[in-house]
């Protein structure tokens, strides 16, 4: 196998990796309470997810990526299924998962920046996404039921404020990273 073809298996599978990893630990731990925020664990992996996403997409390109999404969307829902959420968690996490994926998808695809602040930004519209529609359809009143109305925004918010710094930390990165070329 050659070294580049090694280099996309190895992000394929950290991007597959990091989204099953985010289902067992949300499902092994108690969400975490900063003040009012309200933060499942495995969000810090989903922040992570749309930066191995943007780098998949660098080594396989849009299209090739579309695929790798609809596995991890399959994966997602078998392993929150295997881990025996309800239905209603399963369905938001595959829902949350296309419009996320989708939204980052295409703003890192259309943005004329540089790499890190591609990442930068098209993984905030994303973390916000996933954490709105999951919060909404999956643990609300409107969902699962997990969460009364009162404690919604709270949840948003703070997976919003983690899913971001992520988001910060991974471009950052990338911007001390050294270029090759």
């Amino acid at each position: 196998m050659s070294k580049g073809t090694g280099t996309k298996v190895t992000l394929i599978a950290l991007y597959l990796l990091a989204i099953v990893a985010a289902n067992v630990v949300t499902a092994a731990n108690a969400p975490i309470r900063i003040g009012y925020l309200i933060i499942p664990a495995g969000s810090f992996l989903i922040g992570a997810t749309f930066i191995f996403r943007d780098l998949v997409q660098n080594a396989i390109g849009r299209r090739n990526t579309y695929i790798v999404i609809a596995t991890a969307m399959a994966a997602s829902a078998l392993s929150s299924f295997l881990l025996d959420d309800t239905l209603w968690i399963v369905g938001a996490s595959a829902l949350t998962f296309l419009f996320s994926e989708t939204a980052d998808t295409e703003i890192y695809t259309r943005l004329r920046l540089p790499m890190s602040l591609r990442v930068l930004y098209s993984g905030m519209v994303g973390g916000a996404v996933d954490s709105v529609v999951f919060v909404v359809v999956g643990l609300s009143p409107l969902g699962a039921g997990f969460l009364p109305w009162s404690l919604v925004g709270y949840a948003i918010a703070g997976q919003i404020a983690v899913k971001a710094g992520m988001q910060l930390v991974g471009a950052v990165t990338i911007q001390l990273l050294p270029r090759t070329g």
